[in-house]
């Protein structure tokens, strides 16, 4: 599924503006496009997402196309039985269990800091069968501007089965 922003959706009077959610009820990916040149901090919000398999869901972004390698950063996960990280290089990831039953809720909060490099923070919480949090920190260099957030899987082939996505940004 692919999402292009238009401007139609923005809030009025303020300096936040709003994509429209998405249901992340099919697909390998949920595609965000069209941010403005302008954005400087772009949050992406997760309302009960799941995905048919096992495979870490990640948020890339991209300058043109879809920027898979160069991040840099981990996901912490914390729960009552497993404490584990997961290096980020292929993308942001949002939760480490691997488990198909993940449901996540949360957001990653995407911030420009200078040039094209931005800073990913964020924090997931999975409420199926695992009760846990994962804590989200990163950056990735793109080639030119920000134009388009990806919500995929690191394998890229499992797919979406619950839950909305949405994006904000400013």
């Amino acid at each position: 599924m692919s999402i292009v922003l238009d401007g139609s959706n923005q809030t009025t009077g303020g300096l936040i503006n709003a994509g429209t959610a998405q249901a992340s009820t099919s697909g390998t990916a949920i595609t965000f496009t069209g941010i403005p040149s302008t954005a400087k901090r772009i949050t992406v919000m997760f309302n009960g997402v799941s995905t048919n398999g096992t495979s870490n869901p990640q948020v890339q972004v991209g300058s043109g196309s879809t920027t898979t390698s160069g991040y840099v950063g981990y996901n912490a996960r914390q729960g009552a039985t497993l404490n584990a990280y997961v290096a980020n290089s292929a993308g942001f990831i949002l939760d480490g269990s691997n488990v198909a039953a993940t449901t996540l809720t949360g957001h990653l909060i995407l911030t420009l800091i200078s040039g094209n490099t931005w800073i990913g923070s964020g924090v997931t919480t999975n409420t199926a069968g695992i009760n846990e949090s994962s804590t989200i920190a990163g950056s990735i260099a793109l080639s030119g501007t920000l134009d388009r957030v990806v919500i995929t899987t690191v394998n890229g082939t499992d797919t979406f089965d619950a839950g909305s996505i949405n994006i904000f940004w400013e």
